[in-house]
């Protein structure tokens, strides 16, 4: 009897299922215990993968809880793409789901954020704008240009305090978290990603550039509240300006 692919992953999956109907040592024997090595080597490798991707909200919740969550996850959200860098892009939608995480709320943005931490730490290299290419522009030029930002640039914005809770558990003496909405930028200036902690009014300042608004159309957007000085210096230190349009 052949295996078909989809039964060998269903079982491959789930603990539960037995061994593919079919599947044979080369002496004809079912091969039970060779498919319950791979199953769990599979198993491992995924929960592996996960660590490494989300090493905040393993330290957050602990290496059991987090071990029990990978199992029910990568059962969940099988890989799909053979580039294990990229596994986990349905974590913060899983966590905003799964029960034993509810008393955690601020746990699916934190996941956004290690997500586009790793998005930007593998987006393609973008050479910046001169420092000065802005301040060549008259002032209507400015309003009507479009600011083509670096790849690896993200903004994300939260009703919890993401900046607060990754740096306590990433940065040595950090200070503890304050229980209020925080927005970050992520730039990579170099060769690894860095976050910044912007107003909301920069976070979706940055988004707008992103969707391909004027930077006067982006300045709309993003209301009163911005200060559009300082967020384009840091946007402009920090390489994250590659083309005005």
């Amino acid at each position: 009897m052949t295996v078909t692919q989809s039964a060998f992953r269903a079982a491959v999956l789930d603990p539960q299922q037995p061994a593919p109907t079919g599947l044979q040592n080369p002496d004809g024997v079912p091969a039970t215990k060779r498919f319950d090595v791979y199953r769990n080597n599979v198993a491992v490798s995924l929960s592996e993968a996960l660590e490494t991707a989300f090493p905040v909200i393993r330290k957050l919740v602990g290496d059991p809880f987090f071990r029990a969550m990978a199992g029910v996850y990568l059962r969940k959200h099988p890989p799909r793409s053979p580039l294990m860098m990229f596994y986990g892009d349905a974590m913060p939608q899983f966590l905003g789901r799964f029960p034993p995480a509810k008393t955690l709320p601020y746990l699916p943005d934190i996941a956004r954020l290690e997500l586009a931490m790793r998005h930007a730490y593998h987006a393609a290299d973008a050479t910046p704008i001169a420092a000065d290419a802005l301040g060549a522009l008259t002032p209507d030029a400015l309003m009507g240009a479009r600011l083509l930002l670096a790849p690896a640039v993200r903004a994300l914005s939260s009703a919890h305090p993401i900046h607060g809770i990754y740096r306590a558990n990433t940065t040595d003496d950090a200070d503890r978290p304050i229980m209020q909405a925080e927005a970050v930028l992520i730039t990579r200036p170099g060769f690894d990603p860095e976050i910044h902690h912007v107003t909301p009014a920069a976070a979706t300042f940055i988004t707008a550039l992103t969707d391909g608004q004027s930077l006067g159309q982006a300045m709309t957007t993003a209301g009163d509240m911005l200060d559009l000085g300082e967020i384009l210096g840091l946007l402009l230190r920090q390489n994250a300006v590659i083309q005005i349009d």
